[in-house]
This record gives structure tokens, sequence and C-alpha cells, in this order.
């Protein structure tokens, strides 16, 4: 989304990130070291989108919160902070679904899609906005869209149902690997548990669940049985959201294909199920899961 004219500048001290960006042609974009946005829906429906100043450009156009990333910041921190500042989105009220990267060479925009956590209202905290509201998808295309945003929102539209869930066999996946596992298997299942919390935290690339897009930020329900089960109370912090560790009270095979059940059910797609037990892979791509072996997990780590 370059820009050829300037924002207004903000009050008080500027990040060495807010200023231009120059390509080899002469071309300006807003945004030293690149910039980003987030587009969050509240899962009812509707997205949050900023009425543009007229100072600034495209002003009057409809858009996402975004701005010039700082130096030395990530595009997803980047995006969840302007949006903090310019709509007042909560720090912990967003979701991560994916992100989408329009690369120029010289500059880059990182749309970050997100669904709210929980529900909140817009706060116009900044002088960059004439207004902030929730619309309802159906009708972001009858409003005068930013050019750059306008370009984007097909795509970016149809990606807002794709919630793309895994679920671990963990028992089968600690299994493949002659690393003693069988001496302390609840230790195994919990250096399994911290390994896929930091997949939850940092997202995988988009080829990785054959999806289009940079990153996405999938569900994931580690189930563990036996012995292993010790290892769901183990963890030294809060697990992520978008991790749920199920502790099978009987088979461990049952209550993956009822976690790969109820993920289908409830919309999320693709579903993924991690395991190289023939007889479980049959049961869940009976139910419309995928299913890759355990080193398709352990190359993420």
């Amino acid at each position: 989304m370059p820009d050829s004219t300037p924002p207004g500048p903000p009050p008080g001290p500027r990040d060495p990130g807010d200023a231009w960006a120059v390509g080899p042609d002469g071309t300006k974009a807003w945004g030293l070291f690149g910039a980003a946005g987030l587009l969050v829906d509240d899962g009812a429906g509707r997205v949050l989108l900023q009425h543009r100043v007229e100072w600034s450009h495209h002003g009057g156009t409809w858009g996402i919160p975004g701005g010039a990333r700082h130096q030395g910041e990530d595009a997803v921190t980047g995006a969840l902070r302007e949006s903090a500042e310019e709509a007042g989105v909560p720090h912990d009220g967003v979701d991560l679904r994916h992100t989408a990267l329009l690369d120029l060479g010289f500059w880059t925009y990182t749309t970050v899609v997100g669904r709210a956590a929980r529900p909140f209202e817009p706060v116009i905290a900044d002088r960059e906005s004439l207004a902030l509201s929730w619309i309802p998808v159906d009708e972001v295309e009858d409003l005068p869209l930013h050019p750059g945003f306008g370009r984007s929102w097909p795509a970016l539209r149809a990606s807002l149902t794709t919630a793309p869930h895994v679920v671990v066999d963990a028992a089968n996946v600690v299994g493949s690997v002659p690393d003693g596992w069988w001496k302390d298997r609840a230790g195994a299942a919990a250096r399994l548990l911290s390994s896929v919390t930091a997949l939850a935290v940092s997202g995988v690339t988009a080829d990785v669940l054959a999806l289009p897009f940079a990153r996405w930020w999938p569900r994931w329900t580690v189930v563990l049985e036996g012995e292993a089960r010790a290892a769901s109370g183990s963890s030294d912090g809060a697990l992520p959201r978008a991790l749920d560790v199920v502790a099978a009270p009987g088979s461990g095979d049952d209550a993956i294909v009822d976690a790969a059940r109820a993920a289908v059910e409830a919309g999320d797609g693709p579903v993924v199920v991690v395991t190289a037990d023939r007889e479980l892979r049959a049961r869940v791509e009976a139910l419309g899961a995928v299913v890759h072996g355990p080193s398709w997990l352990r190359d993420r780590f």
C-alpha cells in the first residue's frame, strides 16, 4: 500500500521507522522498515475497519488500522501495536489466524488477520481515524475502500472462515524417535508439549498446511494417554489459547478420533491429525481429516 503523500506528523517522539522507504525507481512507501496492519473479525460476520482522516493519503477511505513498523519490530507486533494505538484493540484480545505479505522488494506490507478473543468496542485513540466500526463482511465492498485494501479484500475475505486445526497423537509422535522416552513417558510428553507450545506461539509457514498467504496459526490439540497424562499439568506457565491438552481417560485413539470429529463439526479446516498409526489414520480420514506422520511435526521443531 505505497503512499505518495506523508501522513500528518504524530505528536511526541518518533521512531526511526516513521520515515519514507524509497524504491529504485523513486517510488515512496511509508515505513522505513515496512508497515503492517490488523484485519480482525468478531466471529459473527463483522470486521473492524477504520475510516481514514482526510489529511492521510487516500483520506476518507476505509481500511484497517496499521502503520509503519518500528526498528527491530516484527510485523505481528507492529500490527498489534498500531491497532492498539489507533483503535484501542486489547493487546491480548486477538487470536492470530494468518499473515498476508505484500513485498515490493524495497518495502513490505503485512496484513495480520485475527479473530477477536472476546468482545470489545474500538476506541479512537489518535488523530488518524474519522471513525472505527465493526462492518458486516457483506457490506465492506459497499464502502469507499483504500485502494490497497480493496485489492487484497477478496482474498482476505475468503480466508476469514479458514481455521486450521492440528490434532497430535502424542504417544505416536514421542514413540517415533528411540531417545529413551520409555524411561520417562511423562517427561517425554512434556518436552513434546513445550515444542508444540512454541509452534502455537510462532505459527507455521503456509506451505506446511497447503494454504495460501504467508504464515498460519492453527489451533492445536495434543492428546496424552497412559503415564504421559501426567504431563498435562506440567506446564510452567499458562498454555496459549490456541493449544488444548487432552488427557485421555481411556483409549488414546478414541480421544484423538473424538477431537478430530469435534474440530470437523465445529467447521475447522483443514483438520490435520499427526500419527503413523494405520488404523487411526483410516478412522480420522473417514471424518474428513488429513493425516501426516510424526516427521511432519518434528520437522517444524
